[in-house]
């Protein structure tokens, strides 16, 4: 588990694949190629890496996954082996992973701890026989068998990066303990090596704990599922066999291996791993079941719909995983800052060795000052300081069922000061209900519903499918056409009709006092009305009402109390979406909202301050798209919503809003700390070691304790509730 700078360093959490460069145009023949590489973790890895193949014929991208420790090369397909070849020069141990393979949990067997005890029992009795003035001889043997026992894979990776012209932790340690040892520093020396060995063990676990906690839920989906076969007997399969349209059972108390729908049988079934819900959730023939939810008390049979591979839950996890690609604003930031920081400060270990001993003499002194230096040079635990943070911030999010797409989200979600949000599904349930037909003139309630339930029954939109469900259509229907945003026209025996809103009958038809009069009683009431119409006149008018979700009135309130602003964008009309606008407790309500309408008014929110826009992630697909953040409502096994959506609520409640915005803001809290904490400890050392106080010891400290310092506080996000 060696952790080369033991940080796992640039590329984490909030992004961590970063497009280094392109040689050439993308060619559409060109091969991808995921490669492990347990030994990239930190950003002098990537740029050796970088330089390295960068300019190597066929190697056309770079992406890199430092918390994953995973190189993507878009390459065409003779440039693999060479690549290979070229990694293992720089002194790589490169692992091919297949495309659709998730990243293994474990990156190495455990290193073994008898070394270690070793080389600190020697460190140590080297510290007593200078204590105690022994022959120099005898600390310097005990001192050689203790950084032999336990650095020799240090030196080594220190020359291979000192010889490729990098400067990572490990040449700077290695330099470090080798100008102690020459200068006479046995005893401090080895124990250096031995601190730091230690504390890069210590570290690679925690880390590991952050960049597994995600993979570790492809776990909670069983590997055998149990498959009818075609004789009608049962046969236990690996789940990677198991086709779509399979029969699989479940029994009491078993996880759910694959995606699919119930067809015989009921239970109630804990879906807290996909959408964070406390209570299971009662399921019947018809509905759909998710990988690694687990059945409760019942038996049922049900229908494979998609591969091991492209379950719900996998999607989750190669999202989050992809979430690792995309830094974040402030990671961008401290990468910048690192590359300044370490030339700077090994400048002044330069300067610190030559120039006051040429004026005050004491060469060794000043050298070892020097060493010091080198040592607290090392930027890796204000580059770990944001990666860890991030994939924790993420990975409490997926658990709590809410899916960010990328670190950049996770970061923006603190600074939202608009949400807006669509109404039909949304903030209702979006299974309307027909309440009242009110025929004018001469028609009556049958045949008005007759000619609107033959229209409607075309439509995909729910208040049309609210009218389609009350009648059986009698009619046929040719030359149908949707008008987004106002309604649905057809030809009926040779007569042209048309369903829709306010906006549409203005258009095509007269509107009487009359008519207008009853419009608004209707949608006083809290309706939304949809009229029927020839060219003539309204037929008549239909009063539809979706309920509000459980929980919108508690989602909007807590809202407020975070101090955002709320605002309905519907395509109802004006009446009807103030009034549940009103019941919600929303800020602001528009309707007759068109989908410009709705990119115009989130375009115009952007103006005042960071917005979000939530939505079912394809019907408002162009507000989505305009908005700071992209919230779909309602995504499981949505393959559509999880690739348009910034962020994904995987089920229908609205309460995950404002854990969004408290996930994000704690965990931009706990980024501001590790930052100040790493740049304070290497301040406070760097002035220690300036007025003659610092040593080795903490120098090592400054490094690989600020490293495991700001990795445990970022973990600490993974115990926190939202």
């Amino acid at each position: 588990m060696k952790n080369c700078c033991s940080k796992t360093s640039s590329g984490a959490i909030r992004g961590t694949i970063n497009l280094r460069r392109t040689a050439s145009p993308v060619s559409p023949d060109a091969a991808v190629s995921r490669v492990q590489i347990t030994d990239m973790c930190c950003p002098v890895e990537e740029q050796m890496i970088q330089r390295r193949l960068g300019d190597m014929p066929g190697v056309e991208q770079l992406s890199f996954n430092l918390m994953q420790r995973v190189l993507t090369v878009r390459h065409q397909p003779a440039a693999r082996q060479p690549m290979l070849a070229a990694l293992r020069e720089l002194g790589f141990a490169p692992r091919l992973l297949d495309a659709a393979q998730p990243t293994p949990v474990s990156a190495k067997k455990p290193l073994r701890s008898w070394p270690l005890l070793l080389a600190a029992c020697a460190a140590a009795l080297a510290e007593a026989a200078h204590w105690f003035g022994l022959h120099e001889g005898v600390q310097a043997a005990l001192a050689a068998l203790a950084i032999v026992a336990c650095g020799v894979n240090t030196w080594r990776r220190g020359w291979l990066a000192l010889r490729n012209g990098n400067l990572n932790i490990n040449a700077l340690m290695s330099i470090a303990v080798t100008g102690a040892l020459l200068i006479g520093q046995w005893p401090e020396a080895a124990m250096v090596m031995v601190l730091f060995t230690l504390a890069e063990r210590l570290e690679a676990r925690s880390q590991d704990r952050a960049r597994n906690a995600v993979a570790a839920l492809m776990d909670l989906a069983p590997p055998r599922a149990r498959v009818r076969q075609a004789d009608g007997s049962w046969q236990t399969l690996p789940v990677q066999e198991v086709m779509p349209g399979s029969t699989v059972n479940i029994r009491p108390g078993e996880r759910i291996a694959l995606d699919g729908i119930i067809t015989q049988g009921d239970s109630a079934i804990d879906q807290a791993a996909i959408t964070g819900e406390s209570v299971p959730v009662d399921k019947a023939p018809g509905d759909k079941v998710f990988a690694g939810t687990l059945n409760s008390t019942g038996s049922f049979d049900y229908q494979v719909t998609h591969l091991a591979g492209e379950s719900t839950l996998a999607n989750i996890v190669a999202a989050v995983e992809q979430a690792q690609a995309s830094k974040a604003e402030i990671h961008h930031l401290v990468d910048r800052f690192a590359r300044i920081y370490t030339p700077v400060v090994l400048a002044l270990a330069l300067l610190v060795a030559t120039l006051p001993a040429i004026w005050l003499g004491d060469w060794q002194g000043w050298i070892y000052k020097a060493l010091v230096l080198l040592v607290i040079a090392c930027p890796c635990a204000l580059v770990i300081s944001t990666p860890v943070t991030l994939i924790s911030g993420l990975t409490l999010a997926a658990r709590n069922g809410i899916l960010i797409k990328g670190g950049i989200w996770l970061e923006s979600g603190r600074a939202i000061r608009w949400l807006a949000l669509d109404k039909t599904g949304t903030l209702t349930r979006g299974q309307p209900e027909l309440r009242s037909v009110q025929p004018c003139a001469e028609w009556d309630d049958a045949q008005s519903l007759a000619l609107a339930a033959s229209l409607a029954s075309h439509s995909t939109h729910p208040v049309s499918q609210a009218i389609g469900r009350a009648s059986t259509p009698a009619m046929a229907v040719s030359a149908f056409r949707e008008l987004p945003g106002r309604g649905i026209q057809g030809t009926l025996a040779d007569q042209t009709w048309w369903l829709g809103n306010h906006r549409l009958m203005q258009a095509v038809t007269v509107l009487t006092p009359a008519i207008e009069q009853q419009r608004t009683q209707l949608e006083a009431a809290g309706n939304t009305v949809v009229m029927l119409a020839n060219a003539a006149q309204v037929v008549a008018l239909f009063a539809v009402a979706d309920g509000l979700k459980a929980g919108s009135r508690e989602a909007i309130a807590e809202l407020h109390q975070l101090g955002v602003k709320t605002v309905m964008l519907s395509g109802d009309n004006q009446t009807t979406v103030a009034a549940i606008a009103a019941e919600v407790g929303i800020d602001r309500a528009l309707g007759e909202q068109l989908p410009q309408d709705k990119l115009d008014a989130v375009a115009a929110l952007t103006q005042s301050g960071t917005t979000a826009m939530v939505g079912d992630g394809i019907n408002d697909a162009p507000a989505l798209a305009r908005a700071d953040i992209g919230i779909a409502m309602g995504v499981m096994g949505s393959d559509t919503a999880l690739a348009t959506a910034d962020v994904a609520l995987m089920d229908d409640d609205l309460r995950k809003l404002p854990q969004f915005i408290r996930c994000s803001r704690m965990t931009w809290r706990i980024l501001r700390q590790n930052i100040a904490l790493a740049i304070g400890l290497k301040v406070l050392f760097l002035l220690l070691t300036l007025m003659g106080w610092g040593t080795l010891w903490m120098a090592v400290f400054a490094d690989v304790g600020a490293s495991l310092l700001v990795t445990a506080n970022g973990l600490r996000l993974l115990r926190m509730k939202l």
